[in-house]
């Protein structure tokens, strides 16, 4: 009976650390499969969403039972910007009415209540160095398991869960074809990407300050799945991020060996290669001056990502000249895109045009086209230049201090800045944004006292978290779920207060 009354005392004392050790392995690894599927959205209520419900339930359990204290360290900042969420939620549903679907929305500011509270359960449970470790010895551990898989995955067929699309959010298993980018247990490249290149400069800081080359494993690990990612915004952050952070402490061995095995595994990927070289390319597109109409000459396969239909004119006589050697080529390649685009309209009326019809319609489309030098950016740059950060833009304008709301410039904006400003406004903006930099405030002041040995530690997060805002440019990575609930978590680890020996 005492055993068992010991056991159960322990189970009491330490249930919220043994749950944030499962947080550590479930978030990242448990695939998104969906329970139910929230209307009007391919927005899913998930595992992960009980299991946050369980955690935030025994937390305020131990907190009513004074069994643990809360750090309130930034308490009255996220509070702040929470309500600055809900603010903007009521104004925009009951006031303006910009937010029709009220429970989407309502989800939507919910979720970064659900993100975030777990800074604050690991920052009320985590006392000691020991079990600060301890949770970045797992996590490490995860990191493994996720960089593994997402090399099955590329050469194994192991499957994969994703949601990059309405279609695959409904939770379907698919296995990769050859020239699909990985996504490992996330739910797509981006995220994953956004995950490793976070976790990268903390592990490389850990191989410095543990002199273990398991450490450098690990890295190369992450930077191989990274490569087969093919993420151009996050290759482009962590080589800011871990060039700045070795030549910062003068690691010009570990750098060389860096830069080495990044040049080595970027031009053994053909996807990566094909998509930084084609970002912007110099081609001969046809415009319709007075409709506006763009048709770039292209053939569209899985294997390149195709140019958009934005274009900067070049004047160059020498760009003209060269442009002109496949003018016979281009046009050919033209007529055979209006071709495929009538067909596929036709078809989707429910039309059959014969031969003459298709033709006579070419003749008309392509009479007002014009060739044209231009600087033309991938469909996926575009986009995001076309339509995404504009919307974004025009949602802040119409209300730059609260927003339009959550959930009102829908499910991305592939620019976390942008979408903040968007959704929330000016006031909802800087309070998340103080929230950041307090928390490199705080990890900063931690590296500049500890001890020179440990102080890497601490840089290896500040670096961690630079990578992770220069790919928010680029993608909405703190509502990416996985992402997220990891980087409030490591963010807790980091800003603990424990005792550290000084200088």
């Amino acid at each position: 009976m005492k055993k068992l009354t010991k056991w159960f005392k322990w189970i009491d004392d330490n249930i919220l650390k043994v749950l944030i050790g499962a947080y550590i392995f479930l978030i990242p690894l448990y695939p998104k499969l969906p329970i139910r599927m929230v209307t009007y959205t391919y927005i899913a209520v998930r595992f992960e969403d009980l299991f946050m419900a369980v955690i935030v339930f025994v937390f305020f359990l131990q907190l009513l039972r004074k069994k643990i204290t809360l750090n309130e360290r930034f308490i009255r900042l996220f509070l702040l910007f929470w309500l600055a969420v809900f603010i903007s939620f009521l104004f925009n549903r009951y006031v303006t009415e910009i937010l029709p679907y009220k429970m989407l929305a309502l989800l939507h500011s919910l979720r970064r209540i659900e993100y975030m509270i777990i800074f604050f359960i690991a920052g009320s449970v985590v006392k000691t160095k020991k079990d600060f470790f301890i949770f970045l010895s797992l996590s490490f551990v995860v990191f493994f398991i996720v960089t593994v898989y997402g090399i099955g995955q590329k050469f194994l067929g192991w499957p994969a869960v994703q949601t990059m699309n309405p279609e695959y959010a409904k939770g379907y298993i698919l296995f990769l074809t050859p020239e699909a980018r990985i996504s490992s247990t996330f739910a797509g490249h981006y995220d994953l990407a956004a995950y490793l290149v976070f976790f990268m400069p903390i592990i490389i800081g850990f191989f410095l300050y543990k002199k273990n080359a398991i450490y450098f494993v690990l890295f190369l690990l992450g930077l191989f799945d990274l490569v087969l990612t093919a993420s151009r915004a996050s290759y482009a952050a962590y080589l800011v991020s871990i060039i700045i952070f070795l030549s910062l402490f003068k690691k010009w061995k570990t750098l060389l060996a860096v830069i080495f095995f990044t040049v080595l595994f970027t031009a053994s990927s053909k996807s990566l290669t094909s998509r930084l070289t084609r970002t912007f390319q110099v081609k001969q597109i046809f415009v319709n001056q007075q409709t506006g109409q763009v048709v770039v000459p292209q053939n569209i396969t899985t294997k390149e990502v195709p140019a958009g239909t934005m274009y900067v004119q070049l004047n160059s006589s020498q760009i003209q000249s060269g442009l002109d050697q496949t003018k016979v080529a281009n046009k050919e390649l033209m007529i055979k895109n209006v071709r495929e685009r009538i067909r596929e309209d036709a078809k989707k009326r429910g039309q059959i045009l014969s031969a003459e019809e298709e033709n006579m319609m070419i003749a008309s489309i392509t009479a007002g086209l014009k060739p044209i030098s231009s600087l033309v950016p991938d469909i996926s740059f575009a986009t995001r230049l076309q339509v995404e950060w504009p919307r974004a833009i025009m949602a802040f304008l119409k209300n730059p201090i609260l927003g339009t709301g959550p959930s009102s410039i829908t499910e991305a904006t592939d620019n976390d800045y942008l979408r903040a400003l968007g959704e929330f406004g000016l006031l909802g903006f800087t309070l998340f944004a103080l929230i950041i930099f307090n928390i490199a405030k705080k990890v900063f002041a931690t590296a500049t006292k500890v001890k020179a040995k440990e102080n890497i530690i601490f840089f290896s997060f500040l670096f961690g978290l630079l990578a992770l805002l220069i790919n928010a440019t680029y993608i909405d990575v703190f509502e990416a779920s996985k992402v997220a609930y990891v980087f409030w978590l490591m963010a807790a680890l980091f800003t603990i207060d424990l005792k550290y020996e000084k200088n």
